[in-house]
């Protein structure tokens, strides 16, 4: 019998439809209670001046969050938004963005989250919003178990 690998219930999450498979969100690494999350520039993911939309920015932080908390809960069980802050300190105007989110503390109702999102321009990285999230756990409805 294999164990629980809260990494591959991430994966199978993230290859769901919806807004972060639509969007293009990817992830670039993922620990229990650490996950990165990155999105590459598209047309339609910018505002007006050519940067990532705020919304963008934070829809990208809000599934970091959410992923760094679900890798910390027990099988079966997934962290959706109670509430999210979000400061953004730049615009983020490079080629691609990435949200590094940390579980900061995970109880069995509730877990909160800090997320930095980084503009990154030809390697080049430069942080452009900050967040924190408080999640409920939930259980993850059995057919997507």
């Amino acid at each position: 019998m294999t164990g629980f690998n809260p990494i591959e219930q991430l994966a199978g999450i993230m290859a769901m439809s919806g807004f972060p498979h639509s969007s293009g969100m990817r992830i670039v690494a993922a620990e229990p209670g650490r996950v990165s999350l990155a999105l590459s520039k598209r047309p339609e993911l910018t505002q007006f001046f050519g940067h990532f939309h705020g919304g963008v920015i934070t829809g990208l932080a809000d599934q970091a969050a959410g992923a760094a908390v679900t890798t910390a809960l027990p099988r079966g069980r997934i962290a959706v938004t109670v509430e999210i802050k979000i400061n953004f300190l730049g615009p983020a105007d490079g080629e691609e963005i990435i949200a590094r989110a940390e579980a900061m503390q995970v109880g069995g109702t509730i877990g909160v989250a800090k997320v930095e999102v980084i503009s990154q321009e030809k390697g080049v990285e430069r942080i452009c919003a900050f967040a924190t999230a408080t999640m409920r756990a939930v259980d993850l409805p059995a057919e997507f178990r």
